[in-house]
């Protein structure tokens, strides 16, 4: 038996599925992007079937990605089948997951089917999604509380139609080690055709036990694991990528397994994932909580000095946090940017250093000192522009007094290609500002949420301010940048504004299309 473990993600169709506000198309190209960097197998980026929407974004990453195989989910429906199969012909290999559900109480009382019925529906989808491609997953939907004799019933019979991976789900996160374990044994025990696929897990973390199930299915025979980037999922989450990479890594001697993960990619894809899913880690969070490398004991820091084993397992370099936090100047040349984005593993197709400079300049100039940490956030800043942004903030003043309550703010806005200066009134500097957007904008969205946080270290990190929004019955996530709090916030704001005109857009074309086809036309 292989001893490497196929890492197949899924933080764009699972991980996506639990978000406040679902990703834009460009948002999920640019986490793929960095999930085919960190060398994940497969990538199951989204439901066809589910939204036009999800149908455009699984369609542009299958176009894109080249170094992963991309995968998209399907109910054991035909109709399901032929949309995954229609969005992701445009890539040279792809995969094709369908799923039922096998437990009894699923069957009986999500499907009102007898087992027997669902056995057919499930040997039926697995053909016909072979007529498009020979890769071909199948999952036993809730199978951790499936009669065990049942469950071996499916996996032969989905094996024998033609599914070259079975998956193995801990659906609602019910099952423990010993006893997942015993389950992934006695398939392999009791199915004469397992050889013929490859055996694969999905756990949830609902008892906090998915990475501690999922690593004991692979020591059981399971050669693949579906995880999420920073464990993001249904209800408290999916199993973690990072903490299954580097459970492989760190202890391959016990184990005698391995992955295709670069260790060195996980931070900042953690990160990245972080920030565009407005989902912040916590602070003791494996691998990659900010407190992960911490050691605030006087006996933990007294080892450290003597040697950094004494209380490190896996150093922070190895997933790619780099301890180097080179302060820059706006003396310092673009030369000296472009060396500090090559030392965090940047290359020169990720960001345009025009741009990059540029803003970089405007930054130093309002706070002396510019790290690392700044350039990776103006960065992440310049990818959730897009050109067809019909909104930008050009200029903002705000004057607030506190001992009256009332604050005063000025904005002027490009709408369209035109200027258009707008004043307001608030109960603080934020809420002016906000009132004085809608009234330049002509929109009025209800803010649902609202956080503030820090981008960086001390007194000069940047403001991070994320908001989620409601326009029209959708939910949408804006958020903005800046060394100064008020202007970071309206930022946002103006980024959800962008995000409520493309929806517009979209919109008014599918109203556009509904009349030319009731008038007849194509």
């Amino acid at each position: 038996m292989s001893n490497r473990v196929i890492i197949f993600d899924t933080t764009l169709r699972d991980g996506e599925q639990a978000l406040a506000a679902s990703l834009t198309v460009k948002e999920k190209l640019q986490i793929a992007l960095a999930l085919e960097r960190l060398g994940v197998d497969v990538m199951e980026v989204g439901f066809p079937v589910s939204s036009p929407g999800d149908f455009e974004s699984v369609q542009t990453i299958a176009k894109t990605i080249k170094n992963s195989r991309v995968c998209a989910l399907s109910r054991a429906l035909e109709k399901d089948i032929d949309a995954a199969a229609q969005a992701m012909s445009v890539a040279d290999q792809f995969r094709i997951h369908t799923f039922i559900s096998t437990s009894t109480i699923h069957v009986e009382s999500k499907l009102k089917r007898s087992f027997d019925d669902v056995l057919e529906m499930a040997v039926s989808a697995v053909k016909y999604a072979r007529r498009f491609t020979d890769d071909v997953e199948f999952s036993c939907e809730d199978a951790g509380r499936t009669p065990i004799d049942n469950l071996c019933r499916m996996v032969e019979q989905a094996i024998k139609a033609g599914a070259r991976t079975i998956n193995i789900p801990d659906t609602v996160g019910y099952t423990v080690p010993s006893e997942f374990g015993g389950i992934i044994q006695t398939l392999f025990n009791r199915v004469p055709n397992i050889d013929q696929a490859v055996i694969s897990v999905h756990c949830h973390d609902d008892l906090g036990l998915s990475v501690a199930n999922s690593i004991t299915a692979v020591e059981h025979g399971a050669r693949q694991i579906e995880c999420t980037v920073n464990g993001i999922g249904e209800r408290a989450g999916n199993c973690s990528l990072e903490e299954i990479a580097m459970i492989l890594s760190t202890r391959k001697n016990l184990l005698g397994l391995e992955s295709n993960i670069n260790a060195k990619e996980i931070h900042r894809t953690s990160s990245l994932v972080s920030q565009l899913c407005n989902m912040p880690i916590q602070s003791n969070k494996a691998v990659v909580g900010a407190n992960a490398f911490s050691h605030s004991s006087g006996i933990h820091q007294d080892g450290m000095l003597k040697a950094k084993n004494t209380y490190e397992i896996m150093t922070p370099e190895s997933i790619g946090l780099n301890r180097n936090n080179l302060n820059m100047t706006s003396r310092s040349g673009r030369h000296v940017i472009k060396h500090r984005m090559e030392e965090m593993g940047y290359k020169a197709t990720d960001y345009d250093m025009d741009t990059l400079y540029e803003q970089f300049l405007n930054l130093a100039d309002k706070k002396g000192q510019v790290f690392d940490y700044d350039l990776e956030a103006l960065v992440f800043m310049e990818a959730q522009s897009q050109d067809d942004d019909n909104y930008s903030l050009e200029h903002l003043m705000v004057h607030s007094d506190s001992t009256e309550g009332v604050a005063t703010a000025t904005v002027r806005i490009v709408v369209d290609g035109k200027e258009i200066t707008e004043a307001a009134t608030g109960n603080g500097p934020v809420d002016a500002a906000y009132n004085a957007i809608a009234r330049a904008t002509g929109r009025t969205i209800n803010i649902t949420n609202y956080k503030l946080g820090a981008k960086g270290e001390g007194q000069n990190a940047l403001g991070q301010v994320d908001i989620t929004a409601e326009y029209n019955k959708q939910t949408f996530h804006g958020v903005g940048l800046a060394t100064d709090v008020v202007e970071s916030s309206a930022q946002a704001l103006v980024h959800v504004m962008n995000l409520t005109y493309r929806a517009d857009k979209v919109a008014d074309f599918k109203q556009q299309i509904h009349k030319d086809r009731e008038l007849g036309g194509v």
